[in-house]
């Protein structure tokens, strides 16, 4: 069972991140990018979306649930930013992003007393 649940929790934040990430994109392109209000309306519906996707996380702790997310943000923003914007990380984005999902384990996955 547990399993099950570490499963849905790395979903869980999957689907945030896609959410945030992608609501900002869009905001982004609406405003910088000059794509208009369409984009920058979406993306505030992505956004809020966000936010009711995080209190589906198993955990309890809203404040260790939005510290692991942070982790789970900086890697997703990266992964984005080459799927969708073309862009290349060098090997310290890479490295810094292994930390902060590394940081996302021990945060959420450590085994922890009753």
């Amino acid at each position: 069972m547990r399993h099950m649940g570490v499963l849905r929790s790395i979903g869980l934040f999957a689907l945030a991140a896609l959410a945030e990430i992608g609501g900002a994109w869009l905001v982004w392109q609406g405003v910088r990018e000059h794509r208009g209000l369409l984009f920058v309306g979406a993306g505030v519906l992505a956004l809020g979306a966000y936010g009711f996707v995080a209190t589906l996380q198993p955990d309890p702790n809203f404040g260790r649930i939005l510290a692991a997310y942070g982790g789970v943000f900086v890697a997703g923003s990266l992964a984005w930013g080459m799927l969708v914007d073309g862009f290349r990380p060098d090997r310290y984005d890479v490295f810094g992003a292994a930390l902060c999902l590394a940081g996302v384990a021990v945060i959420m996955y450590a085994p922890r007393g009753a």
